[in-house]
């Protein structure tokens, strides 16, 4: 057996360029990997892939990204065994941290190795891609700006060590809705995106940026209120996440995010969680 750590991401950028005609969006976002993280258990055996997701909601059978990164990696390798695969969750669900898309990275990279396909990096990515676009990223695992549907990376580069405090509030959205209801029109015109550099934490928190977070902030005002709290206990910047409903602050030091914590868990606002970008 191999156990493996699958971590969150947080958007500390999400620009959405406009409307495709296959119904997906052209994004320009800065994705970063934090230290909260699921735990992966992966061991071959049997004929057939079994996933486990102990104490959480999600499903055991096809409908579950993992199996799906599975099947589709066993299916490009020409692999005709099993796998059993255990997911113990600790990033919340359906929360804009991409534990999904991470899984599903985890599990492709992990069986490359485990069975010794030796498959290069853009190859996994490209298998990634069908999967979910978030995918490649978790796949790349290096702090990137991410174009087109997520899939084109880029590596960002001198980013700094930032500390995080997120509080998920305890409620699912979907990132489906929010992009609808961002209601862009399409556009022929190619988009010049200028990437900003940053070198410095008071530079990241100055330039945080979602344009989802108009739209779910719309439907949980409740949101607006933690990330106020967030700044309120000494945030340098605070954001949404993806499509929700996750905010987070964003610190210069262990000892600040955890002071915040403390009294945000006071607060009762949701389930808060420090961490450190990787």
């Amino acid at each position: 057996m191999i156990v493996k750590q699958s971590p969150a991401k947080i958007n500390l950028i999400l620009n959405v360029l406009r409307k495709r005609k296959d119904g997906y969006h052209d994004i320009a976002t800065l994705m970063q990997r934090i230290s909260l993280y699921d735990e992966a258990k992966f061991s071959l055996k049997g004929e057939t892939i079994a996933v486990r997701c102990p104490g959480s909601s999600l499903p055991e059978n096809e409908e579950n990204i993992v199996y799906s990164a599975a099947e589709a990696f066993f299916s490009y390798v020409s692999y005709s065994s099993g796998v059993e695969i255990t997911i113990n969750k600790r990033i919340p669900i359906a929360a804009g941290l991409g534990g999904g898309s991470s899984n599903a990275a985890t599990t492709i990279v992990t069986l490359n190795d485990m069975i010794g396909s030796n498959c290069s990096q853009k190859e996994l990515m490209k298998i990634g891609t069908k999967i979910g676009a978030d995918v490649p990223f978790f796949i790349f695992g290096k702090t990137a700006w991410a174009f087109g549907i997520g899939d084109s990376l880029q590596i960002a580069e001198d980013i700094p060590l930032m500390w995080f405090v997120l509080v998920n509030p305890g409620f699912e959205v979907s990132t489906k809705k929010v992009y609808e209801e961002l209601k862009l029109g399409l556009t022929k015109e190619i988009i010049k995106y200028s990437i900003p550099r940053f070198t410095k934490v008071s530079q990241v928190s100055e330039k945080l940026f979602n344009d989802l977070e108009t739209v779910t902030l719309e439907y949980h005002p409740v949101l607006s209120e933690i990330k106020g709290l967030l700044m309120e206990y000494g945030a340098l910047g605070s954001l949404m996440s993806g499509s929700g409903p996750t905010v987070f602050g964003v610190f210069t030091g262990e000892r600040n995010a955890l002071n915040a914590a403390a009294e945000l868990k006071k607060a009762k606002v949701g389930s808060v969680f420090t961490a450190h970008s990787i």
